[in-house]
């Protein structure tokens, strides 16, 4: 879509969607318009990645309750290379609908930041006067984000509910393949 000049780009995405369809035919087909200068191409990937993963329902039903558990305001999980959403739970709405590619850009730089000095990435953990966020190592595929706006919860707690997570999940995401 880059190429295509803005005026025409829905026009052309819509032609281009409609020819696509008329292919498919019974097959359930998305199609995605992207740009490689926006969010829509981490969004589009993300939205496949989704669409890939067996009883996705019942993975959300278990981040759900574990967000209930540790109190969070949201838990995210992330595809352990490429940092693609994979699933969330969502207790607290936030305003910011990119903030899931925005927190992915900022992993990746960092995790790359790690590999120049030879270091591994697991984990972090960014506080301030408003919020907690955990970001770690959670099943063999994936990492999880948990953020926290109760300062009441003290990170310990949360890192130990993370931990005793991880096997629970790992079993889960074996069985579901």
């Amino acid at each position: 879509m880059d190429l295509v000049p803005e005026a025409q780009r829905d026009a052309v995405f819509d032609q281009r969607k409609e020819m696509i369809l008329s292919r498919t035919g019974s097959i359930p087909t998305v199609c995605f318009g992207t740009s490689i200068w926006d969010e829509t191409l981490y969004r589009a990937w993300s939205s496949i990645v989704y669409s890939l993963i067996p009883n996705m329902q019942d993975l959300e039903n278990h981040l759900n309750e574990f967000c209930s558990i540790c109190n969070a305001d949201e838990v995210v999980l992330f595809e352990r290379a490429t940092f693609l959403v994979i699933a969330h739970a969502t207790h607290k709405n936030h305003r910011d609908i990119h903030r899931f590619e925005k927190i992915s850009n900022i992993i990746k730089q960092f995790k790359l930041s790690c590999s120049k000095t030879q270091a591994q990435f697991q984990g972090m953990e960014v506080r301030n006067s408003n919020f907690t966020a955990f970001m770690d190592f959670f099943t063999s595929n994936t990492y999880i984000m948990v953020i926290m706006s109760d300062d009441e919860i003290q990170p310990a707690t949360t890192q130990l509910n993370i931990k005793a997570a991880r096997p629970v999940f790992e079993r889960y995401v074996q069985q579901a393949n």
